[in-house]
Parts: structure tokens; C-alpha cells; sequence
């Protein structure tokens, strides 16, 4: 790690990763105050991740919830029972293992996630408009780059 850590110093790259790790932060605060703002108050940042979370994983297990979240299970748990009882998460037991549940959106639970994301994204696009059609290009292109380094990592630690 040393050497790799010597030999990446004052470069481009160093300087990318320098950016990602002031910038996402920061992007990642605006977006969860917007959702919470205007998107859907009545959830808290946890909640709002757990219902992204069953969107994209549908049928997911506690414990993988509890692992996204960097929570126990017993936390994940809680957290899961206030969404089921607003009806936005349906809990099924897995007919092979009783003690296993398998976590799902309901179709209230899908349109709470979309209303507060649709918030969020007219706020963001609010915040873009100002810029020109070439900056938005490079955003565009910066942004599609680095979904694409990071989605095998992603997907490979979601698995």
C-alpha cells in the first residue's frame, strides 16, 4: 500500500480521488436534506436508505439491510418494522427457513421512494440550470465515468 501510495502522489489520479472525497460528501448531504425537505419528511435518512436499498434489491434478507446500513441486525430491525407498519415494506417468511424474512417494497413504499427522489432531482436540476450546455456536457461525462469505475465494486459488495 506504501508503494502504491508513493507512486500515485501529485498525480491526476491522487487529485481525482482528492475531488470524489470532498465533493460526494457534499452532494450526498444536499440530496438527503432535499428528500427530507420536500421528499418525504416523515422519513428519516435510514428509512429513505432502506426503501432505496429494497428497491434495488427486492426480496433481500434483515441482515443484508442491516449491512448496507452499517447497523446490527436488532437497529435494521426497528428500523424495518416502523416501514412495515406505514405499509411501505411487506416482511415475508421464506417457506424453506421460518426465521428468514425477505423484504419487499409495496407499491406505497415505491411511491413514497419516487416522490422524494423526484424532489430531489428537480432541485439538483434547479441548481444545474445556470450552467452552460458545455459544462453540463463535462458533468455528464464525469459523472458517467465514474458510475462505470465504480459499479463492479458496487454490485460485486451489494452480492
Amino acid at each position: 500500500m506504501a508503494k502504491l501510495m508513493t507512486a500515485i502522489r501529485g498525480t491526476p489520479v491522487q487529485q481525482c480521488a482528492g475531488e470524489i472525497m470532498e465533493t460526494v460528501p457534499a452532494v450526498m448531504r444536499f440530496l438527503r436534506t432535499e428528500i427530507r425537505d420536500h421528499g418525504a419528511p416523515f422519513l428519516s435518512v435510514p428509512q429513505f436508505r432502506v426503501l432505496v436499498f429494497l428497491y434495488r434489491h427486492p426480496g433481500a434478507s434483515l441482515s443484508s439491510v442491516a449491512e448496507h446500513l452499517g447497523v446490527t441486525c436488532p437497529t435494521a430491525s426497528v428500523l424495518v418494522d416502523r416501514l412495515v407498519r406505514r405499509g411501505l415494506v411487506d416482511r415475508t417468511a421464506y417457506p424453506q427457513e421460518r426465521r428468514r424474512v425477505a423484504l419487499t417494497l409495496t407499491t406505497t413504499g415505491a411511491e413514497h421512494l419516487h416522490q422524494a427522489r423526484e424532489a430531489a432531482s428537480v432541485r439538483v436540476a434547479h441548481l444545474l440550470a445556470g450552467l452552460s450546455r458545455a459544462d453540463l456536457l463535462k458533468i455528464l461525462e464525469g459523472v458517467t465515468l465514474l458510475r462505470d469505475a465504480f459499479q463492479g465494486i458496487v454490485t460485486e459488495h451489494a452480492n
